[in-house]
């Protein structure tokens, strides 16, 4: 892989390119780069994180031959076994153990997975697959009743299909971004796999059907509407059957029997299918997925296509390494960014994992230019939604205000639990020095909004999750930020450590808040706060100078 340059990138996106870097002499390139520039502590201790893996790899190469299962558990020897290809490590493997510890548990292990390089060398008549639940009839156990889903085996699966949310009348904009991102999947699919597979646009809803033309213009091949007065407001009961419905194709081992023939959909299932990881998108993405028999990989901002190779048993059946074909990578965040994991939904012996799905994280993509030109088609459900579907009956509903948006401030003064001793008083204080600039707003940890303090009247209106900055809120980039009792955990800092200007108040002479502040302040904010407001209202310190980084 080539070495990039981390200064052109947020540290958000730098998690999934630093982690497929398999050079450690690529990456001391690009930490130095990123002390040449930038020089984020958070990016280099990621790089250096990434530096020190490889070489912990390379020092870790285990010989199987030589291995001596004496210095592993039991549970490590169950992980290791399954990388092993090479049947004679294996049996000398088991040598070992048997001259050593004797552990009946870890000698199982190593001989069920000589068993399996075995089997799968041998020329005989494989097996006929029984389902567990034939196979073993008289077994008395809680799950005896379980309801087995329907899933298929060996079936036919095409096309990507996008669910296009839509809230008060209007698509949001992640529909858009998931439509532009499908559309560059499948055309770059089309090209390599010599395939005509199709983006499916899916919009359910009341009055629905006028945001076909949208969904073509933004990418969408077909578009399915399925109207209905009744799913004016989300039901998942509703939503999930309708998406299902739709997704079989005729002739489906359990679709609709009534159904009438469709030429627009001749397989099975979709290939792949994305929903936006909103409120009401995870729950029908969970719902679907689970119905149809398959997996979801949830909160991905991360997607490609492309082959894979596999040694899993579970996944190749015992066949050692196998290739699966058009593989839906999808990436998602995990510690907070800072690492990334890539979720993969395969197919096993005698069941099929599809659709391949996920749900995408708002923002994750850009939303495309329009082709107002673009020709697709549009078709329509024929289902009739039984009453039953529609157990929920929303009498009255009140709109919530929109909340207030803290980007675009030139400066936000952010409190934490600082505030403790007195909430009341140190959100007023804070309220005052937001005064004091001309452009300004007042922001909160998540320790605040998940408190159990009580506030005063006046002050309750600006507590509330809008005002929330970290990981699970809103991530800004003033020019100036004003921490004032925060203590800087990861989860605070990847929703504001690109401020140009980073000004940290706490009664802790190492808050971990200090190591990325460019001003820390050691003291109590109920004594700085006023001392800071008057110093800005009386314009001895002015924003600009701050800014700056003038003393």
């Amino acid at each position: 892989m080539a070495v990039f340059d981390p200064n052109d990138f947020d540290i958000s996106e730098l998690g999934p390119k630093v982690k497929d870097v398999e050079d450690a002499d690529d990456l001391e390139e690009v930490l130095e780069r990123e002390k040449e520039g930038k020089n984020r502590d958070a990016v280099k201790t990621l790089v250096q994180s990434r530096i020190d893996k490889l070489h912990d790899e390379d020092e870790d190469a285990i010989d199987y031959e030589a291995l001596d299962p004496g210095e592993y558990t039991v549970a490590e020897m169950a992980n290791l076994v399954r990388d092993v290809d090479d049947a004679d490590a294996l049996r000398g493997m088991l040598e070992r153990e048997e001259a050593g510890e004797d552990r009946s548990t870890a000698k199982d292990r190593i001989q069920s997975r000589l068993d399996q390089l075995e089997s799968s060398d041998d020329d005989g008549e494989e097996e006929e697959y029984v389902p567990p639940e034939e196979k073993y009839p008289e077994l008395d156990h809680p799950t005896a009743d379980k309801q087995y889903v329907h899933g298929i085996d060996d079936g036919e699966y095409r096309d990507m299909w996008v669910y296009c949310e839509t809230q008060q009348g209007d698509l949001v904009d992640v529909s858009l971004e998931m439509l532009g991102k499908a559309r560059q999947l499948m055309d770059d699919y089309n090209d390599q796999y010599d395939e005509e597979e199709r983006v499916v646009a899916v919009l359910m809803g009341d009055d629905v059907e006028g945001h076909a033309e949208t969904c073509i213009e933004y990418g969408a091949d077909l578009v399915v509407v399925h109207e209905d007065e009744r799913m004016a407001r989300f039901q998942h009961k509703a939503y999930s059957e309708v998406f299902c419905d739709v997704a079989r194709g005729d002739g489906h081992e359990f679709g609709r029997e009534d159904r009438e023939e469709r030429d627009w959909h001749d397989y099975d299932e979709p290939r792949y299918v994305l929903f936006p990881a909103t409120n009401n998108g995870r729950d029908l993405s969970a719902q679907v997925q689970a119905e149809l028999d398959s997996g979801l990989a949830s909160d991905c901002s991360g997607l490609y296509i492309e082959d894979t190779v596999i040694s899993n048993p579970a996944k190749t059946g015992g066949e050692g390494k196998r290739q699966f074909e058009r593989v839906l990578h999808m990436k998602r965040p995990d510690f907070s960014g800072f690492e990334y994991s890539t979720i993969l939904c395969l197919d096993k012996p005698h069941r099929d994992f599809h659709p391949q799905g996920g749900s995408v994280i708002p923002g994750s993509f850009e939303i495309p230019e329009a082709d107002a030109e673009r020709e697709g088609e549009v078709v329509h459900s024929d289902l009739e939604a039984p009453d039953e579907w529609f157990r929920v009956d929303v009498q009255d509903f009140d709109t919530l205000e929109e909340g207030i948006d803290l980007t675009g401030y030139d400066v936000v003064v952010a409190l934490g639990r600082g505030i403790g001793d007195d909430p009341t008083k140190g959100i007023e204080l804070g309220l005052e020095l937001r005064d004091a600039f001309e452009d300004a707003e007042l922001g909160l940890s998540r320790g605040v909004i998940t408190s159990s303090y009580s506030f005063d009247g006046h002050v309750e209106q600006y507590i509330g999750e809008d005002r929330q900055i970290g990981e699970s809120g809103q991530v800004v980039e003033p020019d100036v930020y004003i921490a004032a009792g925060i203590s800087g955990a990861i989860q605070h800092k990847v929703g504001m450590d690109e401020s140009d200007v980073i000004i940290s108040i706490n009664t802790e002479p190492d808050a971990d808040i200090r190591d990325f502040s460019d001003y820390y302040v050691q003291g109590d904010l109920f004594e700085v706060l006023p001392r800071l407001t008057e110093a800005v209202e009386s314009g001895e310190l002015r924003l600009e100078e701050i800014a700056a980084g003038d003393d």
